[in-house]
């Protein structure tokens, strides 16, 4: 697909994905060794480096950046995807660590390491977001909300991907209210309202927004009951796959706290072991879809964008509950530099074949935010990064 660099030429070559890719491979059978000083992967990083540093002076200019980009960021037929000026200079300027205008080798290491790498070799995991009986059939059903879409539609997408992608890790979140949740509409009169809530709970309806007193202030929409612990309506669907090794991620159990994302809840005082797990998988993509597009699922892929993981949401294999909010989650998440992909694309992308700039972009803001020498993530997404998880999880074996 990519223009790669060759171990024994310093020229660019044309080839099917290339030897970048090889060296990349190579890499992987090393990684506890630090690129820098190992024999051999330092003499992969060279033979890269040399491929771009196009007047052999030991340092990679714009151009010769620009050049590494067109290869780095072509679609699966090999055509290298445009890129706006303006961010080809400020992705360059994250490597040019002493911003001197050229990226030197050993500049060109942390490029390598940090950022070649998850471009070429994503590691990539799936979560299915809350695809149970209630939002499709129950008593929270989609297709009786606003815009009417039916959340059947998820599974036949959801499911070919399952079967045809190599994601490193499956996650299926569940919501998993105790009978006595914060959110249901039939218990809204259980909390003392706070004096700024625009509604008395006499008057409250469901899909109302009120504030309870706590601690803390909590603004909360009222739904009808719905994935109450051990019922069938939080049963995941039974059309749904259910991989052997797949990890089920339950949210929205404690009962004075809603909880849309998969990585916390609303109010950000506890977090599910999803990150954790995530990082001890060393991923680097993670690709959201289920229900409700613009509710959990939404919220699920601006935490993954928080937390400095490249997000994809996959649009054909999600829907949601109001045409409006669904357009505004496309465009934060766009915003934010995530992407909003079809299903089908979804396998070129994972196996790096599809490599989009956009993400290549946000990884290089987000090594933007390092130190020096520091790690590349550590979570600190959240005031209170030792909030002890409340949500559980389960592995499928």
């Amino acid at each position: 697909m990519a223009e790669p660099c060759s171990s024994s030429s310093s020229d660019l070559i044309a080839s099917d994905e290339g030897q970048l890719a090889q060296l990349l491979d190579q890499d992987q059978q090393h990684p506890a060794v630090d690129d820098t000083n190992d024999d051999t992967l330092l003499a992969n990083m060279e033979a890269c480096f040399k491929a771009f540093d196009k007047d052999s002076d030991g340092l990679m200019t714009l151009s010769d950046f620009a050049a590494l980009c067109r290869t780095l960021f072509r679609n699966e037929q090999g055509k290298a995807y445009a890129i706006e000026e303006s961010r080809l200079q400020e992705m360059f300027d994250v490597f040019d660590r002493n911003q001197d205008g050229y990226v030197d080798f050993q500049e060109f290491a942390f490029c390598w390491k940090h950022w070649i790498k998850p471009i070429v070799r994503p590691v990539s995991a799936l979560i299915i977001v809350d695809v149970q009986n209630d939002f499709i059939t129950g008593s929270l059903s989609i297709s009786q909300c606003p815009a009417q879409q039916n959340g059947q539609d998820v599974l036949k997408p959801t499911n070919k991907m399952l079967e045809t992608v190599p994601f490193e890790v499956v996650f299926y979140s569940l919501d998993w209210h105790p009978d006595n949740h914060v959110s249901f509409i039939e218990n809204v009169g259980k909390r003392k309202l706070h004096s700024s809530s625009q509604k008395k709970a006499e008057e409250a309806v469901t899909y109302d927004t009120v504030v309870f007193e706590g601690p803390p202030l909590n603004e909360q929409k009222l739904w009808p009951k719905h994935c109450v612990q051990n019922s069938w309506g939080a049963e995941l669907h039974p059309a749904m796959k259910i991989l052997e090794n797949g990890i089920l991620v339950h949210k929205g159990v404690h009962p004075d706290i809603d909880s849309y994302s998969a990585f916390w809840d609303n109010n950000k005082m506890s977090k599910t072991d999803l990150g954790s797990l995530m990082q001890k998988k060393k991923i680097t993509d993670l690709y959201v879809c289920g229900l409700a597009y613009d509710v959990c699922v939404g919220a699920t892929a601006r935490d993954s964008l928080d937390h400095g993981y490249r997000t994809i949401l996959i649009d054909d294999a999600s829907r949601g509950i109001s045409v409006d909010d669904i357009l505004h989650t496309r465009d934060i998440i766009t915003d934010k530099n995530g992407l909003v992909v079809h299903s089908s694309q979804v396998k070129d992308m994972v196996e790096g074949r599809d490599r989009r700039p956009e993400l290549g972009y946000f990884q290089a803001m987000r090594l933007r935010q390092m130190p020096q020498n520091g790690g590349i993530r550590d979570d600190k997404s959240s005031p209170d990064d030792n909030a002890s998880p409340r949500d559980s999880v389960i592995f499928l074996t």
